[in-house]
């Protein structure tokens, strides 16, 4: 069963101007079942995945675009690089909009050769796994924010989700094949997923002997999700250099496996840290790297309140990546500890969020919004996402917040 996505209304508007479109992001996410879903059988279709083609379009890319027919849907564009330029020429020559759908699934050289080549006429997006919101069948909305009348569009239409409801979408994770299945294969879906990312696309691109070595180097990494990043901690729990560290993070990140939350800065304060929070993208694939093997042992686990946490960060990610925009959300954290779990910039406002695992007021006290005052912004409506059932007003800056509402 296909479930609709966000991106479909960005994805149509843009193949109406740019010659190219190219749709990245991480294997088994539903990148080519979007493109095709968006235009049935009015698209050829061709995938690089195959090694014959692939070895076509490395032999003889003028001939290989040639050939084509247009227009058509080109999977994992990543190998064959080699063809960029001449899509360039075919484009120019046309001049026709919506020609040329890519899909890649690495970006690690990829987007440097995109840039070189297909500058001003492509338009790039990125998808992830299906977020909670095209899970509920409202795909079309505006992307999360805090402010109070995106609150009140998502009350007609969000579902309110127990705690249990929510820890199985956190332990279940967010690729479509696991969604549609609820997790029933879920431990095999991961092992899989774990063998071919880094048989397949690590291995090849950074040419890594001690695969066991990158293996851990995930599970560590699982398990500091929704942490600052201590490069060399990880060095030494894993057995690695600070720079292997850095540029394995890099791959993740490049991988759409992680999202790298960077700290907010700015001229008006020199306290402020700048080293970036980690967090998967998927939770299920957390997880299972970090060993909560069921939804019922997470939710009591040491590790409940840090997936609780990259849970709502990746669907905040996740909103913006759908609707086309490219998230501006931060942490702030000074070298006085204190701390704001996000910060959403949008419309020239601020909007500071905290994340809490509860649905009871009584106890919560949110004590740090107040240090943005010295920033020389202007702030938003604040908000505590949380578990609360429905909208309750927290104090009169700040908003509590179904996470269901993301």
């Amino acid at each position: 069963m296909y479930i609709k996505r966000s991106l479909e209304q960005a994805i149509r508007k843009a193949s109406a101007h740019f010659k190219v479109i190219l749709l990245t992001g991480p294997r088994q996410v539903g990148k080519t079942t979007l493109l095709e879903h968006i235009e049935p059988a009015q698209r050829s279709y061709i995938t690089l995945d195959d090694l014959n083609h692939r070895i076509a379009a490395e032999q003889d890319p003028a001939s290989f675009i040639e050939r084509l027919q247009l227009p058509v849907l080109i999977d994992e564009i990543q190998y064959a690089p080699s063809l960029l330029p001449y899509i360039k020429i075919k484009v120019d020559k046309l001049k026709k909009p919506g020609l040329f759908w890519l899909t890649g699934s690495q970006q690690f050289e990829m987007m440097k050769h995109v840039s070189e080549s297909l500058a001003g006429r492509v338009a790039v997006f990125q998808l992830q796994g299906i977020s909670l919101a095209e899970e509920q069948n409202r795909a079309e909305g505006p992307v999360f924010s805090p402010d109070i009348n995106i609150i009140k569009t998502r009350q007609t239409l969000a579902k309110s989700l127990s705690i249990m409801e929510i820890y199985h979408n956190i332990w279940r994770g967010s690729y479509p094949d696991v969604v549609a299945t609820q997790g029933e294969y879920w431990q095999q879906f991961y092992e899989s997923y774990v063998t071919t990312y880094i048989q397949r696309d690590v291995r090849d691109y950074l040419r890594i002997e001690n695969l066991a070595a990158f293996h851990k180097f995930m599970q560590i990494a699982a398990s500091r999700s929704g942490q600052i990043i201590n490069f060399r901690d990880m060095s030494s729990d894993i057995g690695v250099s600070e720079p292997t560290v850095r540029s394995w993070l890099n791959v993740l990140h490049a991988s759409g496996i992680i999202y790298l939350l960077q700290p907010y800065f700015n001229n008006h304060s020199k306290r402020l840290i700048k080293t970036p929070k980690l967090y998967f993208m998927d939770t299920g694939l957390c997880c299972f790297l970090s060993g909560w093997l069921t939804p019922e042992v997470l939710e009591r686990g040491a590790m409940n309140g840090a997936m609780f946490e990259t849970y709502v960060v990746s669907e905040v990610v996740k909103s913006y990546l759908g609707n086309g925009q490219t998230p501006r959300i931060y942490f702030y954290r000074d070298k006085e500890k204190r701390e704001i779990d996000l910060l959403i910039e949008e419309k020239n406002l601020l909007y500071p969020i905290e994340i809490k695992k509860t649905a009871s007021l009584k106890n919560i006290h949110i004590k740090h919004f107040n240090v943005l005052d010295t920033l020389g912004v202007a702030l938003g409506q604040g908000a505590l996402l949380c578990l609360v059932s429905t909208p309750l007003t927290f104090s009169s800056t700040i908003e509590a917040i179904p996470i269901s509402y993301i």
